[in-house]
């Protein structure tokens, strides 16, 4: 009987500019078992998307082992990145590429979950269907300081560890997910910020667009000499190609140039225009031989 197929983990750092504690991760994660499908990393959201590949009741350890390091090296009480965050490992999914492993990639959630809470003394919160449905950005709202005021108040529990954030490595949000699409989309100049913002309103899902299952936030990106972007998340690819998505925000704005985090499956690019430069276009069939 052949092995059963790896399951997929995307743990985001809230590390974007330092090589070495990134490597450092790295180098964990690898020594603990799990395979380094990619790395992603963006010094203006100040982040780094790590891209995982592991066995069945080993990849969780393989996450703690990376967590341990970023816990030790990354301090989100002072932290200067874009990107909406609450903790030193802000994120860490477990995603079921195909439905036969959503069964599997709970269970390895579940188990991540404690295993953070336990040994690194991280508070971790569910989300998604682990969750009741419950989004990242409800927990996120308000960044870390706010986090912890809605905890002390009681308002939010964690599902794991202790009831206050971690003094420097904050919270770590935990799912089992199907494939997500981490998806920005670079204006062309002149477009500013508050274009940006605006464009990402309109489009994201309850926006006068109303893309299914959009999550986007427009910002500016300084280490790209002040280029305006639409970032984004796709939940569902196959209800919403990514081809619908350049289309919408083309409706507002000339667009310069599109960038993926991540391995996106090669079905997110089904009618994906010719025109458009694409940075970082690798897939995960490509990264899985």
């Amino acid at each position: 009987m052949s092995e059963p197929a790896p399951l997929i983990a995307v743990p985001n750092v809230s590390e974007g500019r330092d090589p070495l504690v990134l490597a450092a991760i790295g180098d964990a994660f690898t020594r603990a078992g799990a395979r380094v499908l990619d790395v992603h990393s963006d010094p203006d959201h100040h982040r780094s998307v790590f891209t995982l590949a592991g066995a069945r009741g080993q990849l969780a350890s393989a996450l703690v082992a990376g967590a341990r390091v970023a816990v030790a090296n990354i301090d989100v009480s002072a932290h200067p990145g874009i990107h909406p965050h609450v903790g030193a490992v802000d994120v860490a999914p477990i995603v079921h590429v195909t439905p036969d492993q959503r069964g599997a990639a709970a269970a390895e959630a579940l188990v991540l979950g404690e295993l953070l809470a336990t040994q690194l003394d991280v508070p971790v919160f569910l989300y998604g269907a682990l969750a009741a449905g419950r989004t990242r950005a409800e927990i996120r709202r308000g960044g870390p300081a706010q986090l912890a005021a809605r905890m002390a108040a009681g308002e939010l529990h964690p599902d794991f560890g202790p009831p206050a954030l971690h003094p420097t490595a904050g919270a770590t949000l935990v799912a089992a997910r199907p494939p997500l699409i981490a998806f920005n989309l670079e204006l062309a100049p002149p477009a500013t910020l508050d274009d940006a913002k605006r464009i990402a309103a309109a489009i994201r899902e309850g926006g006068s667009d109303g893309l299914p299952g959009l999550r986007a936030i427009g910002l500016q990106l300084a280490a790209r000499g002040g280029v305006a972007q639409v970032s984004m998340n796709v939940e569902d690819h196959l209800a919403l190609p990514l081809a619908r998505v350049v289309e919408a925000v083309r409706a507002h704005a000339p667009v310069a140039e599109a960038e993926v985090i991540g391995l996106p499956p090669e079905a997110a690019f089904a009618g994906f225009p010719d025109d458009l430069p694409v940075r970082n276009l690798r897939t995960l069939e490509a990264a899985l031989p």
